[in-house]
């Protein structure tokens, strides 16, 4: 996940696309498909990990500038859509 959203979803997010399906999209062009399955294992991993503390959790280790809830999305509805998006 540090990946993704080291390189991807950053302050700089707008390089990659102004949407998160654009974002996703181009994750997807520049990496093998197996990674997609890989992430979306880490993300369940994650969510398992945090039950309760999600958004928190969220926010320290991944905090790079960019926000779900600036997208409408809740923490956890953001991973959601993208396990949703990598596995399509």
């Amino acid at each position: 996940m540090h990946e993704l959203f080291g390189a991807y979803f950053n302050q700089d997010f707008d390089l990659w696309g102004n949407t998160i399906p654009e974002i996703i999209s181009c994750y997807k062009r520049d990496s093998p498909r197996d990674y997609h399955y890989e992430m979306i294992k880490e993300i369940n991993l994650f969510m398992d990990e945090h039950p309760v503390d999600l958004d928190s959790a969220f926010e320290k280790n991944y905090n790079n500038g960019f926000y779900p809830k600036l997208w409408g999305h809740t923490t956890a509805s953001f991973l959601n859509e993208l396990k949703w998006l990598l596995s399509q």
